[in-house]
């Protein structure tokens, strides 16, 4: 009787996202602002238990510069659904685009130079290469990808996040903060489509952390790059355009933030 109860109540969820994914689809062909699109996207691996559902049907679509928090439990799908996102993983059934481009009709290849062209990525843990001043890991993204200036734009985003007086100051000689500005500055400096932001404050104190969040909130507003942001702070969340919930692998919510 339980796992009859249990099979209706996932089966009824199911309808809900379906429902959902058909709503948005249909919002979707009255727009040509999206830059990020998820259309029934699951993942399910193989454990040893057997197999294992991370994501379940998840739809969405988001327009460009827009701000969007993933917001969920530990557990909850949200990692996995950026790495999809983003082209680091393929879901397994449900289609995602990313600026025009339909990864699932990508190889790796192929899906990295969508990356390189469309996305940057701010991590919690700051991923700098150290031993690289701080201009050269900001020039690093923009010389792999052909910019005729990488120093003046480099040194430039550097000066709007406030390390004019870094520029060769390695990552071991700067702050936690200088370095979260470091890696935003690389993130931005490309002038991506989509920036992906996967808990950015995590090892920042609060103060320092409000001060990055104002810094990467103040350039989406600027410029037309879209923020996705991944994130356990409700505080944060709020400060977005949009909140996507998840719970269990399902989106639970879809709505303007608070």
């Amino acid at each position: 009787m339980t796992s009859t109860v249990g099979d209706f109540a996932a089966n009824e969820a199911l309808q809900v996202n379906k429902t959902k994914r058909q709503n948005i689809l249909r919002m979707s062909n009255q727009t040509s602002n999206a830059v990020l699109t998820a259309d029934g996207v699951s993942k399910q691996v193989i454990s040893p238990e057997g197999s294992l559902t991370i994501l379940s049907d998840v739809s969405f679509e988001i327009a460009r510069g827009d701000s969007v928090a993933i917001v969920g439990a530990s557990g909850a799908g949200k990692s996995t659904l950026l790495a999809l996102l983003a082209g680091l993983d393929l879901p397994t059934t449900g289609t995602v685009t990313l600026d025009g481009h339909n990864l699932n009709q990508l190889d790796e290849d192929g899906r990295a130079e969508v990356r390189a062209a469309s996305v940057g990525f701010v991590f919690q843990s700051f991923h700098l290469v150290p031993s690289l001043t701080a201009l050269e890991n900001v020039m690093l993204p923009l010389e792999l990808g052909g910019a005729p200036d990488a120093r003046g734009r480099a040194t430039e985003i550097l000066d709007t996040v406030g390390l004019a007086e870094r520029l060769s100051h390695y990552p071991a000689q700067l702050s936690g903060g200088e370095k979260q500005r470091v890696a935003i500055a690389r993130a931005f400096a490309t002038e991506p489509a989509v920036l992906f932001a996967d808990e950015p404050t995590g090892n920042l104190d609060a103060r320092t952390g409000e001060n990055i969040m104002d810094l990467m909130f103040g350039l989406n507003q600027n410029s037309s790059t879209t923020l996705v942001l991944v994130t356990h702070d409700p505080s944060l969340a709020a400060r977005c355009d949009r909140e996507i919930g998840l719970d269990a692998g399902l989106l639970v919510r879809d709505s303007k933030a608070a």
